[in-house]
Formats: structure tokens, C-alpha cells, sequence
């Protein structure tokens, strides 16, 4: 199941670079606006880049988006997070939640295993 896991990530992040390729090829001014401060918001300031890694990754959670649960986890694991800091943020997107993110939670848990396996993405 890993290896699946694996090739799923691996799909995601090249899919995610191609599509994020194509939509800045059409050069549009707002497009390009956006993209960059999304960019912006998660680099260190105030708060350092993990932990405003680890507060996208809540908001994906609770929002309920796996593309945007492994971006984050990948970002998150790859800054130093630990399991031990993961685990507490996945609970706290649950608990924001509620039993709706459960599928979300199942599948971050998924993609984490694999993430420290192979020592980050």
C-alpha cells in the first residue's frame, strides 16, 4: 500500500508542477498576483515558514482537501516537522473539523507514513 501511496505523491507533485506551469503560461496579471502572494503568505516573518505550513495544513484539513493535506504535509515534513508535531496538528483540523474530516484524516495519515519513510519529499 505505501508503494501506491508513494506513486500517488509522486503523480501529484509532477501533475501540481505541470498544471501550475500551463496556468502561469497564460500570463495574466491577477493570476500571477495571486500566485505570488499565496507564495509569500507561508515564507517566514512573524511566524517561521513551518509553522505557517502547519496552519495551512488545519485549514486544508478542515476545508477537506487531500491535494492541499499532502502539499502541506510535504512542505511541513520537508521544514523539519516532526510526526510528533503532525500528529498534534492533524488533531487540531480535527477538532475544528469534527467527524466530517475523518476521510481527510485517514488519508493524511497515509500520506505522512510514507513522507517519513522516505525522509520527506
Amino acid at each position: 500500500m505505501s508503494e501506491e501511496i508513494r506513486e500517488r505523491l509522486e503523480r501529484f507533485t509532477a501533475e501540481r508542477q505541470r498544471q501550475n506551469a500551463r496556468i502561469l503560461a497564460a500570463d495574466h496579471l491577477g493570476i500571477r498576483r495571486f500566485f505570488n502572494l499565496d507564495e509569500a503568505a507561508y515564507r517566514g516573518g512573524a511566524l517561521d515558514a513551518k509553522t505557517k505550513e502547519m496552519l495551512g495544513l488545519v485549514a486544508s484539513l478542515v476545508l477537506r482537501c487531500d491535494a492541499c493535506v499532502d502539499y502541506h504535509l510535504i512542505q511541513c515534513v520537508n521544514l523539519g516537522a516532526t510526526e510528533a508535531e503532525l500528529v498534534e496538528v492533524l488533531n487540531v483540523g480535527l477538532i475544528v473539523g469534527g467527524s466530517i474530516v475523518i476521510p481527510h484524516l485517514r488519508h493524511a495519515f497515509d500520506t505522512l507514513d510514507v513522507l517519513l519513510a522516505q525522509g520527506a519529499g
